[in-house]
């Protein structure tokens, strides 16, 4: 099967595609944008230029990156637990909840090769590669594009090559691959595998359905940020969409991928899950693969919301929106004085509309995990 129309660049193509960023202006404004001193970013033109491999781009240049310009400046640090269930010299699906466009997946590269492990595949929609700056940034790094608003003949067709492509990914060419267990970020808190996703990557399954499962090494992921990623812009939209049908845009996309670079978010988690496998044949005794795959995604939540990293902001949010002290143990005054700052920065950032429903559907957002966890 042919991938070239969604697969990453190849070390080959590597230095090429390199020189066409930086002859691109919109890319030479994004570095003016990260490097603020011209001899910085001389230097970074320079460095980029020679580089002639994948892991050369990743190793020498994007991991750097990703530490000074996103962890240590708008992060309180970063942790992580469960990789001790991991082979290092394995692959494997990491499935995570979505929570920033970008973040998710740059903070998990980072962590596992902090670890020993080699950076995983991407999956990122069509819908987001909105430049070809953005295009081939993505690819330089190991993206693999996922086609969506086709019609529905084209839709099956580009689902089975997808499906191809992650399976020969993780089985046969020992490359780990991240994907978000729904199609766009989580807006409300609610984490939820989306079955279309568990679908598509059965539609590659040559073997029964625990077998076929089973070969994927399956890990749940759970992320976790103190701050929520573009939490008031989230607010904002699923406010919009409340009272007036709201339908976001391309320029929403790229703000959101700007605010998640650059805004505070606090401390971050990372959670490994354990590998899925004994589960499956369990559920492989359901009536049909709908019910099945329906098992398999209900599954794979509980390990996210089970492993996931609950801040005093989601124990205060969620004592605020019950009216009750149920966990005030687990918050000090900073917290509540700070969370207080957030909602006041929410109403006057939207500026119009109906302000407790705004920070009601924040604290919604905050305290979602919370709930998750207990039922």
């Amino acid at each position: 099967m042919n991938y070239d129309d969604i697969r990453p660049y190849e070390d080959h193509e590597v230095n090429h595609y390199i020189n066409v960023l930086l002859k691109d202006e919109v890319f030479q404004e994004v570095l003016r944008f990260i490097f603020k001193d011209d001899n910085q970013r001389l230097a970074a033109q320079k460095a980029l230029a020679q580089i002639q491999t994948v892991e050369e781009l990743q190793l020498s240049f994007m991991y750097t990156l990703i530490k000074d310009w996103i962890i240590d400046k708008t992060t309180s640090g970063i942790s992580w637990s469960g990789l001790d269930h991991l082979d290092l010299s394995k692959s494997y699906l990491f499935i995570s909840n979505h929570r920033d466009i970008i973040l998710d997946s740059a903070i998990l590269n980072y962590i596992i090769v902090n670890a020993g492990m080699n950076t995983t595949e991407v999956a990122i929609g069509n819908n987001l590669l909105i430049y070809d700056w953005i295009l081939h940034a993505v690819k330089l790094n190991r993206a693999f594009v996922v086609k969506r608003n086709l019609p529905a003949r084209e839709l099956l067709l580009a689902s089975k090559k997808l499906s191809n492509y992650i399976r020969e990914a993780v089985t046969k060419r020992n490359r780990s691959v991240w994907l978000a267990q729904r199609e766009g970020r989580t807006k409300d808190g609610c984490d939820q595998t989306q079955q279309a996703l568990l679908k598509m990557l059965n539609l590659s399954n040559t073997k029964d359905f625990a077998e076929g499962f089973r070969e994927l090494q399956i890990v749940p992921l759970s992320i976790s940020y103190e701050r929520e990623p573009c939490g008031i812009s989230k607010v904002e939209e699923l406010y919009k969409r409340e009272c007036s049908g709201y339908e976001k845009t391309q320029a929403d996309d790229m703000k959101s991928m700007a605010f998640g670079l650059t805004r505070p978010k606090g401390r971050v988690h990372f959670a490994f899950g354990k590998p899925i496998d004994a589960p499956l044949d369990e559920f492989a005794k359901a009536e049909t693969v709908n019910e099945s795959i329906q098992q398999l995604a209900s599954y794979i939540d509980l390990r996210i919301y089970r492993n996931y990293k609950l801040w005093p902001n989601n124990y205060l949010a969620a004592d605020l929106l019950n009216g009750k002290e149920e966990h005030a143990d687990k918050v000090d005054d900073a917290t509540r004085e700070k969370f207080s700052e957030l909602l006041e920065d929410l109403v006057q950032t939207i500026g119009e509309g109906d302000p407790e429903r705004q920070q009601e559907l924040f604290m919604q957002m905050y305290a979602n995990p919370v709930l998750n966890a207990e039922k």
